[in-house]
């Protein structure tokens, strides 16, 4: 349920993704309580909508999640005080959550500044009468994690305080939000790939040689559209696996390209995603720089990617115990999904995956990968595989690939297949030929 919202008339994504979880059966429009100009013009009558519409869905539910606002755009000094009125008017307690950060682009806050933060939402949630169950420090400096935990706890007396340290991939914009704020179309490349996150952005107005050492993993390539040799350039470093490998290009200025570039393009058959744009290369990248990240159903990454940080850096179980919500006996796909990476967890295993090309293989292994789950080892050749996994935005670093095709490796296993066989009557050449 989301009491105040940007607006009533634009759906809300964090709201939206929240829906989409298995299990949650609500129409978007009953979990909307107002927007802000319902609060800016008469806060009282409000908040009575905002009881009203949040007893609707309390009536259909074991438990609900209340988002509190998100203070983007529209916020107000007095936002935090009208959220604790909500919370405390609603009888729920609060989860109070901290911006590790000052905006997208600033410097991370220190540990003393989220301290004294801490201290004065306390205090205000005190003098409206609200609850505060814990503490978390989100988009935290990785490097003073410790700090941050100690600062807080200083200010909330004994109230759980957990830090999430900031994270690339969270923050990073993916190709499409790149395509939609730069007004841009899809010139060639997978349109799966637009859900690709991108960690980094090089403008290449300069020559090839410039640029070529100046490509960073997983950047957007912003290249101006009559710089022909620069694009192909970009495109042959992507495909050789001896440079950085980038999440996309934006090809900047609306120019159309020469027919045997478009001929040429078409032989090398890239996946890459190759944007168009009739902006000039500063405001496309000052566009790109200004898009706020969205964590959105879309990325698969992404969500992979906080789901894993929650289940490392928050106590789910503390946060339950401090809720005191009764478990429901009915298990959801979500549920039966989180027990079993538990169980996975706490009896780590060795997972072997065959056909290393297929991409829905990729995408589990990194997946697992992300969650902590098994450890792995994919079958296929290691330089192709790999180079798909980039190429699909995916990290599979920590999973071994191993080639079916090794010689070195049928040996060893055709010798331990016929040992293990061997009371059955199979040879070290038919050993040899079902491993092969």
């Amino acid at each position: 349920f989301r009491p105040i919202a940007r607006s009533t008339s634009e759906r809300d994504y964090v709201l939206e993704l929240l829906l989409a979880h298995d299990g949650v059966d609500l129409d978007y429009e009953l979990c909307v309580g107002v927007g802000y100009d319902d609060v800016h013009n008469d806060p009282e009558g409000a908040l009575a909508t905002i009881v009203q519409r949040y007893k609707a869905v309390e009536a259909l539910c074991d438990a609900v999640v209340i988002l509190g606002s998100d203070y983007t755009d529209v916020g107000s000094p007095t936002e935090l005080g009208f959220n604790a009125r909500v919370a405390a008017n609603l009888g729920a307690p609060v989860v109070l959550v901290l911006g590790g950060r000052v905006g997208e682009r600033l410097e991370a806050r220190t540990p003393d500044s989220l301290r004294q933060l801490a201290e004065v939402a306390a205090a205000e949630l005190h003098h409206e009468h609200a609850t505060l169950l814990a503490v978390i420090a989100n988009r935290a400096d990785p490097d003073r994690v410790d700090e941050i935990r100690t600062g807080i706890s200083s200010a909330t007396a004994d109230v759980p305080v957990w830090v999430v340290p900031e994270n690339p991939v969270l923050v990073a914009p993916t190709m499409r939000s790149i395509m939609e704020a730069t007004g841009g179309s899809l010139l060639k490349g997978d349109p799966e790939l637009l859900n690709r996150e991108a960690l980094g952005v090089v403008v290449a107005a300069m020559g090839m040689n410039n640029v070529l050492p100046r490509l960073i993993e997983g950047s957007v390539v912003v290249v101006p559209a009559d710089r022909t040799e620069v694009l192909l350039a970009v495109l042959m470093a992507n495909e050789s696996g001896t440079f950085p490998s980038v999440a996309g290009i934006v090809l900047n200025g609306g120019f159309e390209l020469p027919e045997p570039i478009d001929r040429l393009m078409e032989g090398i058959r890239s996946t890459l995603p190759i944007i168009r744009t009739e902006l000039g290369s500063y405001d496309t990248a000052v566009r790109i720089t200004q898009i706020r990240p969205r964590l959105a159903a879309d990325s698969q990454r992404k969500l992979d990617t906080a789901r894993a940080m929650f289940e490392e850096h928050v106590d789910a179980d503390e946060l339950l115990a401090l809720l005191d919500v009764e478990r429901t006996p009915v298990v959801t796909p979500l549920m039966f999904e989180y027990g079993l990476i538990e169980r996975a967890r706490a009896n780590r295993r060795h997972i072997v995956l065959p056909e290393g090309e297929d991409d829905r293989i990729l995408r589990a292994a990194a997946t697992v990968l992300s969650r902590g789950v098994a450890d792995l080892t994919i079958l296929g050749e290691e330089i192709e595989v790999r180079s798909r996994a980039i190429g699909l935005g995916l990290d599979i670093q920590d999973a071994q690939v191993l080639s079916s095709f090794d010689d070195v490796l049928r040996l060893k296993f055709s010798e331990e297949y016929h040992r293990l066989r061997e009371h059955k009557g199979v040879t070290l050449e038919r050993a040899r030929d079902t491993v092969t």
